[in-house]
């Protein structure tokens, strides 16, 4: 025997053993009735051995036959569920999402679960990073930051613009010189997040020139710790206004500036140019902006 195998003679011998039909075995494989008898022919004659035999109301396996349909038909059935199984992971798609971790937990974790319920065929996967992957060598499809807006060779688009808050210890203020805007508060400790970006970036936002004071300070990997340090004394802190406003009303910190914040920065969905023709990636920024634009929704 060859070593290719005549698996659509195959098909036809398994479907009509199913069915004891030749009619009935071609209109499950959508071809004539007189294919299936040429392709059982085909199959006869190469194994030379009779598979069928007629009978009043159609076909009937022969002992032969008998003996390894069983087999074939398994196989068969294994064919078809390998199939199916194939056409299911290629009609689930998989959207992976970056981001910071303080924006995943505490904002779009909780959420994820109303998208999916709209989008079942669409699993996402979140990676949770400070710093912003590159999109096309880490095969990201989205990353959502807080920034400027300026990422070259992407695509950017505003989804609000959180409120950051510059506080410190009153004491510490006390005891410090007076902050009338925002270059004064360089003359005290900046307390800085993981990646030394909120400060620069603040005041970039805010139209002051670089300045290498705005990235000194000790780095803490959590808004907790950030804000445990600023009412220890240690610096200003600039973090979520709904973050501290515990602290605040209790006096532990103050606000340093009271400031009008710069919209530019903002929380941004950032992809590659033309993503948006993926179904999954549109589907999941229309979203997103929805879930943004939620009244009950605070970034």
């Amino acid at each position: 025997m060859g070593a290719v195998l005549p698996l659509l003679a195959l098909r036809a011998f398994v479907e009509t053993g199913r069915h004891g039909s030749l009619k009935a075995a071609a209109a499950v494989m959508g071809v004539t009735p007189g294919a299936i008898s040429q392709q059982l022919k085909l199959l006869q004659a190469r194994t030379g051995v009779v598979l069928f035999t007629r009978t009043p109301h159609g076909v009937a396996l022969t002992p032969a036959g008998a003996q390894v349909h069983p087999a074939l038909l398994r196989a068969f059935d294994q064919i078809q569920d390998s199939m199916a199984t194939l056409e299911a992971i290629h009609a689930r798609q998989t959207l992976t999402l970056s981001t910071v971790p303080s924006f995943a937990a505490s904002w779009l974790v909780p959420r994820l679960g109303r998208f999916t319920e709209r989008h079942p065929a669409i699993e996402v996967r979140v990676e949770a990073s400070s710093a912003l992957a590159d999109l096309r060598r880490d095969r990201i499809d989205i990353a959502i930051r807080h920034g400027l807006g300026d990422y070259p060779g992407l695509v950017s688009r505003p989804l609000a613009a959180p409120v950051l808050l510059p506080v410190a210890c009153p004491a510490l203020l006390a005891e410090g010189p007076p902050i009338h805007s925002a270059v004064d508060c360089l003359q005290y400790p900046l307390l800085q997040d993981s990646d030394r970006s909120d400060w620069s970036l603040w005041f970039r936002a805010l139209g002051l020139p670089p300045d290498p004071r705005v990235e000194r300070g000790p780095a803490f990997d959590d808004d907790v710790l950030l804000i445990r340090a600023a009412e220890a004394g240690q610096g200003i802190a600039l973090v979520r206004d709904l973050y501290v406003e515990a602290e605040v009303a209790s006096g532990r910190l103050a606000v340093v500036l009271d400031h009008p914040w710069p919209t530019r920065f903002a929380y941004y969905a950032v992809t590659l140019p033309g993503a948006e023709e993926n179904p999954a990636i549109a589907a999941f920024l229309r979203w997103l902006q929805e879930e943004v634009e939620a009244p009950t929704s605070a970034l």
